[in-house]
């Protein structure tokens, strides 16, 4: 059975109980480094388009850990390079095929967006694996639970304008707040589809 969302956003912030400095000090670390290449001329928007693959595996790898209750450290957001052709090549080929369907009309896109939404979770589960193959393992997983996370996504919306009257200060808590609820996601429909792979007679419905 599906976890709500309210309960997943719940179990997120018990997750981040004496560990909201840490969850900080990583979204510091990585927006920090975001903003000093944004400075860089014409290498700066290289490197972000090289490195946003890694730094995005990374980021996932330290909210999984965060989220699991399992020894999270600031440093894991680097641990994306680790695999740095695999991570790269996700995100180019997720960047290029969310563009195609886009072509075709922006709803399509943002469906593509969605669908391919958990291919770095997959990877930080199953870095042997290929990238396309955790492309794959994403839309697969993503049957059925596109709607959920978009409404899990809308239920932030309220906090981003909180955010705004505090002049984005409010950021440093809503980013980890949305990214361990995420996580809490991901767990939650990976284990949905354990369930259904072990009994193939449960179909999950078509939700758009």
């Amino acid at each position: 059975m599906k976890t709500e969302n309210i309960i997943l956003m719940q179990m997120a912030r018990e997750s981040l109980k004496g560990k909201w400095g840490l969850a900080i000090g990583g979204c510091v670390v990585f927006s920090l480094i975001s903003i000093v290449l944004s400075f860089i001329p014409i290498f700066g928007s290289i490197g972000s388009l090289i490195i946003t693959g890694p730094f995005t595996l990374g980021i996932i790898i330290f909210s999984l850990s965060i989220s699991r209750n399992q020894e999270a450290k600031v440093g894991q957001i680097f641990d994306g390079f680790n695999y740095f052709g695999k991570s790269l090549g996700a995100y180019l080929l997720v960047v290029l095929f969310v563009l195609l369907w886009s072509l075709l009309l922006i709803i399509p896109g943002i469906i593509a967006a969605i669908s391919y939404s958990m291919t770095f979770y997959i990877l930080a589960d199953n870095p042997s694996i290929k990238a396309m193959e955790a492309i794959d393992r994403s839309k697969k997983m993503m049957y059925g639970y596109k709607w959920k996370l978009v409404c899990l996504q809308f239920r932030f919306i309220g906090w981003m304008l909180l955010c705004f009257f505090t002049l984005g200060i409010g950021l440093l808590w809503l980013i980890p707040y949305m990214q361990i609820s995420f996580a809490k996601f991901y767990d939650d429909i990976k284990g949905e589809q354990i369930k259904t792979e072990e009994n193939p007679e449960i179909i999950n419905p078509v939700v758009i």
